[in-house]
């Protein structure tokens, strides 16, 4: 009986440290996405990737001034957003690895610009459990509100 339960405590806390990992791994990337095209919609211009290209980091003509230019990248597997002159600033933190970001410029001549996102999330796991192997890919994409 006593084993029966060690058993079950043991598959219990696996699967609440899997719950946990997930749910990092999914809050930290809506969160990343929402920060992105927030800060896509309130921008003045798209600066770079150019026009119908692709790029692994974006810079935006934003309308404060000190925080000109905004620049989103990818840095030891890490999402970072640099703003203006001051240090940049980590969106992911240590136990999440982020690779495989991609911004596309789809404008238009004639339209506002838009930018598609591409990352993908991992969940560290130094110790290469089963409960903490875990990842997605998030994709979103904005549109610049001023023409």
């Amino acid at each position: 009986m006593l084993l029966a339960v060690s058993v079950f405590l043991a598959m219990l806390l696996q699967s609440r440290i899997k719950n946990q990992t997930i749910a990092e791994v999914e809050q930290q990337g809506m969160q990343i996405i929402q920060i992105i095209t927030q800060t896509i919609r309130n921008a003045e211009a798209i600066t770079a990737p150019a026009q119908g290209t692709s790029a692994s980091s974006l810079t935006l003509d934003v309308i404060t001034s000190v925080n000109d230019p905004t620049v989103f990248d990818l840095s030891n597997g890490t999402i970072r957003i640099i703003e203006g002159a001051e240090p940049a600033i980590a969106l992911t933190n240590f136990r999440i690895t982020a690779s495989g970001l991609i911004f596309s410029n789809l404008s238009r001549a004639t339209t506002p610009g838009t930018i598609r996102i591409q990352f993908t999330l991992a969940h560290a796991n130094p110790s290469g459990l089963n409960e903490y192997n875990f990842s997605k890919t998030f994709t979103g994409s904005a549109t610049l509100r001023q023409p």
